[in-house]
């Protein structure tokens, strides 16, 4: 057991919360029981090392059984050496060190994706890893991050896709007039998320968001800049019917997505219901 909290390997290990050591290495920082046990039945080959404390090990046993499959040794810890390589103050027991692994947007739009996110500036590493995870759960095809955006693998956007991260392919560091031409190109029309924008109950009504689509989400504060937003086919907007000043950007893109999502599968469907094919982006 590793016990010693300043041993070189603990502080190789803290090091990774850093973004000039991640990127040097291009390795990051995974904790607690829910990333580690995705990581290792999802992506276990990008697991290379797994630290856990004897106490986590007995409360999660799934993610030891995981471990096993995945042919992963755990090695274990004492509190005090979790404590020392986590980035939070209450890892849960499990830290593991995993290869980065970003997608090419070539290859993400080779596969003729229909619903696709796009993060232009968005900052918040909460904010973030909150849209991976949504995206994630209304089955978008692929997430792109533009280099102006947040790095991926900052431990607070690994710790809010709570797993997501391993589910689907994400792409890092694009520019988002390129981007938005490849979208193009493979058949998709790109929406962008902002207040200035039309009403999106607007585009459920004319059945556009049918179609396969790039959502395109701006920063938290600003949204998006005139010139990013010239680079969309459409601006809508979520409506507010309440008194809020404003919606939370991981709340709208989660909406978006969902309409963008209920909006094909119900086209799906009444396709299988009247033996037609199934559109796809293209």
């Amino acid at each position: 057991m590793l016990e010693n909290p300043r041993a070189p390997r603990v502080r190789t290990v803290a090091r990774l919360a850093r973004k000039t050591e991640r990127v040097e290495t291009g390795r990051f920082l995974l904790e607690g029981p829910q990333a580690v046990a995705e990581a290792l039945t999802w992506r276990p080959e990008l697991v290379e090392e797994l630290y856990a404390t004897p106490t986590a090990i007995e409360r999660y046993p799934e993610v030891a059984k995981a471990a096993e499959r995945a042919q992963v040794d755990v090695e274990y810890v004492s509190e005090e050496v979790l404590a020392a390589m986590a980035d939070t103050v209450t890892p849960q027991g499990f830290v593991a060190v995993c290869l980065q692994f970003p997608a090419s947007a070539r290859a993400i739009f080779a596969d003729r994706p229909r619903l696709v996110v796009i993060l232009e500036e968005v900052r918040d590493p909460g904010n973030a890893g909150t849209i991976i995870r949504a995206a994630d759960a209304a089955g978008a095809d692929a997430v792109i991050l533009t280099g102006r955006s947040v790095d991926l693998y900052n431990p607070k956007v690994v710790r809010a896709t709570t797993g997501s991260l391993f589910h689907l392919p994400i792409a890092v560091d694009a520019d988002l007039a390129a981007i938005t031409v490849r979208a193009r190109e493979a058949g998709l029309q790109v929406l962008a998320a902002d207040v200035s924008g039309e009403d999106l109950l607007e585009a459920r009504r004319d059945g556009s968001l049918v179609g396969p689509t790039a959502w395109v989400f701006g920063n938290e504060a600003r949204g998006l800049e005139a010139e990013s937003l010239r680079l969309a086919d459409r601006a809508l907007a979520v409506p507010v019917y309440g008194h809020a000043e404003s919606m939370n950007l991981a709340t709208a893109a989660s909406v978006c997505l969902y309409e963008s999502a209920f909006a094909q599968r119900e086209s799906d469907a009444a396709a299988r219901r009247h033996g037609s094919v199934v559109p796809s982006a293209g």
